[in-house]
């Protein structure tokens, strides 16, 4: 029987066995060494070759991967391991660490109940290091710490034993400080990452050794014998005295939880707006296989022969093949025509998938990332939120008409694998607008569409996406349908920042307020209870709220007013950009009585008009989007990168020196980022390192603000010059 079948059936009867499995992802910065890892507990699963582990790099498999070297999307993969005379199942999920790909973690977390952050000696905590902790406690999963490449501290820094300690010591505090931040209050204690409790561990991935607290107790090894050993270069030796699979096995099965004593505090945060006095809500508490299915979908995948797979933790009872499930916003329920689990890059077929392990089921179609799927409707779980926005966007054509139907399916399909991805359709010219995080995040996805669906297309240049803001507040505003038989009076003003943020962090969701929940969050937040209890709408973290009184006819064009709004909202009235936080009132109305005087045709021009000119009058700027960019490179260049930063309209956010070396802290418009690489390596002579994060939304300074907008409105075939409120109020 081939290896992986093999595998695939220890792995089926150890699902089981609840408090032996173990669901984890490895997460770090960029290039701090998490595929390779991966490779050695792979390798310790008999997977690949323990000669190739730290080379072979098992879990990047996609070409692109290979190619940049780099982690594109999470891989997940179930292992069987035999530890201390007990079989465990781990499911794990190698995730990427470049911010262009961080949705991947984002979603790898809703699904896994521990993390194994792993931090390079010599870079230390890094953006990417921080952003994927945070995530990683939001979604209540429990970390365990791993610093990688210590050789480097002894062969490129030089230290000796007395600094390399004190190099741990540092990173273990910057860790433990983003957890006293974000974990829960209840556990935080207990989750704090300490070398006596067994929980951080040292060593080198590629050469395949580590050592931890008890690791050093067990096989009789002391710090000198490490720092001696490695400094001669002697790996094998360590190899053969403390090997990294037993260390690190040791560590997550001991110091991660498994999912049954992990979803009692997971299910509350993941099922925020469920009943857990509910049926459904006491068997995800108890990890319950016996229980109705339920789970979360975290991935979408596609295989040629079977189309659409849907990569799911089940929290709540078991799925095989003819199974019934609903699909929470399709409302519809589909059948289960294959399960499987994943081996890296095969997809094997399993006959089920017990609650607290991870699944790959074929039949629920159209199904997306965050779906909830049960066996009868229910609370959806809480969304998935990514912390990034889409920055930058390209246009996209086919070379021949005849590939347009296959150009959409590509779309349709990348943007359910992924969706940070934003796809629109320019209704002008017919091309085909994809937004993503950076400039990477783009070239793989065109890469995808050329070489892996063999479609020939045309890209043009990047162009940034800017969102557009008021400065102020507004009159009343009266606006008429364009026949001239319905009048509105609308007011609109900067929506408070509280609930802009709320908002935006998903704790008041977007669409129409269901319940009185939301009006109570709201109130609490500071709005008004009159206000809160009127909102028609919420859309891009913007209010539409209803301020009139008995006004005859209103709720039969309530849907079409608030369509108006959310179209007003989408392309707002300085550039067609987006536009949020916005609080817009509609203070009365007067509505002909005959409904055929009320249709789409008026009614949404009718609500779009005033709001715009009422923006106008308020005032609207335009907001760019900007990336906190960490240079480390050498002091004697460190003059040199700040004028080139400088000139890039760069804000000096900080600078520490250690040694010869300058890690320079800035916040950097997306649209000067352009070309950034060449000519830091110029700056530098090539002796930098760069990383980014996206770093929000700011005002654009007032003296490009005329400039940019007449560029945006050109390209997208506007007058250059923006309309004036009177122009929408004729």
């Amino acid at each position: 029987m081939a290896r992986k079948e093999f595998v695939v059936e220890e792995v089926q009867k150890l699902m089981d066995k609840i408090e032996n499995v173990r669901n984890v992802a490895i997460v770090a910065h960029v290039d701090h060494g998490k595929t390779t890892l991966t490779d050695s507990l792979v390798a310790r699963a008999g997977l690949i070759s323990k000669e190739l582990a730290g080379q072979q790099r098992v879990m990047d498999y996609d070409e692109q991967e290979a190619a940049r070297g780099i982690t594109i999307k999470s891989a997940n993969i179930s292992l069987g391991f035999n530890y201390e005379g007990k079989d465990y199942l781990i499911n794990l999920i190698d995730t990427p660490g470049h911010v262009d790909f961080g949705f991947h973690v984002v979603r790898a977390m809703r699904a896994v109940d521990g993390v194994c952050l792993v931090v390079d000696a010599v870079e230390g905590v890094m953006p990417q290091t921080e952003t994927n902790l945070r995530q990683a406690l939001k979604e209540r999963a429990q970390p365990v710490l791993f610093i990688n490449k210590i050789d480097r501290l002894i062969n490129e820094l030089k230290f000796d034993a007395t600094q390399m300690q004190q190099r741990f010591v540092k990173i273990i505090t910057q860790v433990n400080k983003i957890i006293e931040t974000n974990a829960p209050p209840e556990v935080k204690d207990a989750w704090l990452v300490k070398v006596d409790k067994g929980n951080v561990a040292f060593g080198t991935a590629y050469n395949k050794w580590a050592v931890s607290y008890s690791s050093m107790k067990k096989f009789n090894i002391g710090f000198k014998d490490i720092y001696d050993r490695c400094a001669a270069g002697e790996h094998a030796w360590l190899v053969e005295h403390s090997p990294l699979d037993e260390v690190l096995l040791e560590m997550i099965i001991k110091h991660l939880p498994n999912p049954a004593t992990a979803q009692p505090y997971r299910i509350p945060v993941l099922w925020k707006h469920g009943d857990l006095t509910t049926e459904e809500g006491k068997s995800m508490l108890a990890c319950n296989s016996g229980g109705k299915p339920i789970g979360v979908c975290f991935g979408v995948a596609y295989d040629e022969h079977a189309g659409e797979v849907a990569v799911v933790r089940m929290f709540s009872g078991s799925v095989e093949k003819g199974t019934s499930l609903y699909v929470s916003t399709k409302k519809q329920f589909a059948r289960v025509q294959q399960v499987g689990i994943y081996m890296g890059p095969d997809r094997v077929g399993a006959n089920k998938v017990i609650a607290g392990n991870i699944g790959a089921f074929v039949g629920l179609k159209d199904v997306y990332v965050g779906e909830t799927i049960s066996a009868d409707p229910m609370e959806p779980f809480e969304q998935i939120k990514h912390y990034s926005e889409p920055v930058i966007t390209k246009s996209l054509e086919v070379k021949e008409q005849k590939d347009l139907p296959k150009l959409i399916d590509a779309l349709r399909a990348i943007s359910k694998e992924d969706p940070t991805i934003k796809i629109s359709l320019n209704q002008d010219t017919g091309e085909h607008l994809v937004s993503g995080n950076g400039e990477l995040h783009l070239e793989i996805i065109e890469y995808k569409i050329q070489i892996e669906k063999k479609i020939p297309i045309i890209t043009s240049a990047p162009i940034v996406v800017y969102r557009e803001a008021l400065l102020g507040k507004s009159g009343v505003v009266e606006g008429k349908s364009p026949n001239k038989h319905n009048r509105l009076k609308i007011s609109v003003e900067p929506l408070e920042p509280e609930l802009v943020k709320a908002i935006e962090d998903g704790v008041i969701k977007e669409g129409r307020p269901k319940g009185r929940e939301v009006w109570e969050k709201l109130i609490e937040l500071g709005m008004e209870r009159d206000e809160a209890r009127s909102i028609y709408d919420i859309h891009n973290a913007s209010v539409f709220i209803n301020g009139t009184k008995g006004i005859q006819n209103l709720n039969e064009v309530e849907e079409l007013l608030i369509q108006g709004f959310e179209e007003a909202l989408d392309q707002g009235p300085l550039a067609k950009e987006k536009m949020s936080g916005v609080k817009v009132t509609l203070i009365d109305a007067t509505l002909h009585e005959d409904n055929i005087h009320r249709g789409p045709a008026q009614m949404i021009p009718g609500t779009k008009r005033p709001i715009y000119a009422a923006m106008l009058m308020a005032g609207v700027t335009l907001l760019e989007p900007k990336q906190k960019v960490l240079i480390n490179t050498l002091q004697e260049y460190a003059g040199a990168v700040i004028n080139m930063t400088n000139g890039r309209r760069g804000l000096l956010v900080g600078m520490e020196q250690e040694g010869e070396n300058a890690a320079i802290t800035t916040q950097l418009p997306v649209a000067e980022m352009f070309g950034f690489a060449n000519e830091l390596r110029g700056a530098t002579q090539g002796r930098a390192i760069w990383y980014q994060e996206y770093a929000g939304y700011h005002p654009m300074p007032k003296e490009l603000v005329a400039k940019v907008v007449k560029i945006i409105r050109e390209r997208k075939g506007e007058k250059p010059d923006p309309p004036t409120p009177e122009f929408f109020m004729e």
